[in-house]
């Protein structure tokens, strides 16, 4: 069996999250709203800080800080994947293929088992990790300006003056690296 290795308490862990079967559900106003309160419920109960986060159709970045002496994201991202799951199916909205496999587990439709963590080394990787998570709709062609993808921490980078608006775009996309500014 597989180990997955857990890091220092209170770290900043980056994180991919896809849905099952890549479907185009996480931008809808269902899929926002839900994704909202599942995170508005677990961090509630289980704290921690979004550093930064972006939404595409069908998979999210995020940049967590969790407290000092607690390293669980896994469980919070189960949680929030659990309650995420709970709202959809109660608004009749619709899911993936349930395969045997899933089935016998009690897993549902709607995200992939398991997702990517990177533990932020420090404050460049930290650096790297968010402007991954920021620049990800514009790689993914979604947008000529990553300041056009609404569903993003992008927003209060700029209005905090981490970045400005016109920070990345297509002028200054080169195929998985951009030059901007410093």
């Amino acid at each position: 069996m597989r180990q997955y290795r857990r890091n220092c308490d209170g770290s900043v862990f980056f994180f991919t999250l896809v849905t099952h079967e890549r479907r185009p559900i996480l931008t809808t106003e269902l899929g926002r709203c839900s994704l909202r309160q599942a995170i508005q419920t677990v961090r509630d109960n289980h704290p921690f800080s979004i550093r930064s986060i972006v939404l595409l159709p069908d998979h999210l970045h995020a940049v967590l800080e969790l407290p000092k002496d607690d390293s669980d994201y896994s469980k919070r991202w189960r949680l929030i994947k659990a309650k995420f799951t709970r709202l959809w199916r109660e608004s009749g909205s619709t899911e993936g293929e349930i395969t045997t496999s899933r089935d016998r587990k009690g897993e549902r439709g709607l995200w992939q088992r398991r997702f990517y963590e990177h533990t932020c080394r420090d404050e460049a990787d930290l650096k790297r990790c968010v402007d991954y998570c920021h620049v990800n709709p514009l790689k993914h062609g979604l947008v000529e300006r990553v300041v056009d993808w609404p569903w993003s921490s992008f927003h209060r980078y700029v209005r905090q003056g981490e970045y400005p608006p016109d920070w990345a775009s297509s002028a200054n996309w080169y195929g998985d690296e951009f030059k901007h500014a410093e």
